[in-house]
């Protein structure tokens, strides 16, 4: 029995359901979902292992053009995804027209890998908008692979995981059988306490915020969490923390609760709220954030 592995990298504009879909197939809910845009930060892998195969799924972020340094550290690993797919996945959904940047879809047209490209949310059109998008789609990138799907009801996912695996490359598994991602468990405490901000908040708040889990220890009955929220101004932290504090401890109730499902344990978690002043363009602050990998 020939073992067929590969990394299937998922990309297109933000919010056309990148994350979704890549949790559907992974069957854990690996990426951040939100329905505000640039949600993705880093590339997040999510392994699927089946008896002779191994999938290694990566979302990447939204492709944007970038406006300060934290989002060309996004756009980087978004250029990292295009050098290492065995296969790659490209998003759009009903209606769009284009991405977002053209170079990007300069590589996905000269792309020597196979292309799949996904048109998601087709459980909001109806057959002539789909049958016009296939068209479009199909003069636009023609060396693409077209599937129409609905990654939110689960419909054609199976059909998309099917003809992933027979196009992976014979190749010995890339990590352990009984690995699920390349991350660690602070990496998914930061992630989940982000979603829970970006559910939470409004405007710029959001987008100013990094977290980073300072303290992480398991016993035998409970995981004991300390994490600090990092904002950019003063007036960020006292919007974050709220009147009495009660914006802080909705963002904490919410969080433990999803730690608790993801981790399948009790938790105890501990907030902070710190100032970092303009983090988001300062190199030093991105690479200890895990951003800029490639400078």
């Amino acid at each position: 029995m020939t073992h067929k592995a590969g990394y299937v990298n998922i990309i297109g504009n933000p919010n056309v359901g990148k994350s979704t879909l890549m949790n559907a197939l992974v069957g854990e809910r690996l990426s951040i979902i939100t329905s505000k845009a640039q949600t993705t930060r880093h590339r997040i892998l999510g392994i699927v292992n089946g008896d002779d195969y191994q999938i290694v799924f990566s979302d990447t972020p939204g492709i944007i053009k970038p406006a300060y340094e934290l989002q060309e550290s996004m756009m980087d690993f978004v250029k990292s995804a295009f050098e290492d797919a065995d296969v790659l996945i490209y998003m759009v959904e009903i209606g769009e027209r284009e991405l977002k940047d053209e170079d990007f879809f300069a590589r996905i047209n000269k792309s020597k890998v196979p292309v799949i490209l996904l048109l998601n949310k087709i459980d909001k059109s109806n057959q002539q908008q789909l049958e016009e998008q296939v068209s479009l789609w199909s003069e636009k990138v023609p060396n693409a692979e077209i599937i129409p799907i609905s990654a939110l009801e689960k419909f054609n996912t199976q059909v998309v995981f099917d003809r992933i695996i027979e196009l992976l490359p014979a190749s010995p598994p890339y990590y352990p059988k009984d690995a699920l991602t390349d991350k660690s468990e602070r990496f998914f405490v930061n992630e989940i306490i982000r979603e829970k901000i970006l559910v939470n908040y409004d405007k710029e708040v959001p987008y100013a915020v990094e977290v980073e889990t300072e303290e992480f220890k398991e016993e035998e009955n409970i995981i004991r969490i300390k994490a600090v929220i990092m904002v950019e101004r003063d007036t960020q932290k006292g919007i974050i923390i709220g009147h009495k504090g009660n914006a802080l401890k909705r963002v904490g109730i919410a969080a433990r609760e999803e730690m608790e499902k993801f981790f399948l344990k009790k938790v105890h978690l501990e907030l902070f709220v710190k100032v970092n002043k303009d983090w988001r363009s300062s190199d030093y602050q991105l690479r200890r954030f895990g951003y800029n990998q490639k400078k």
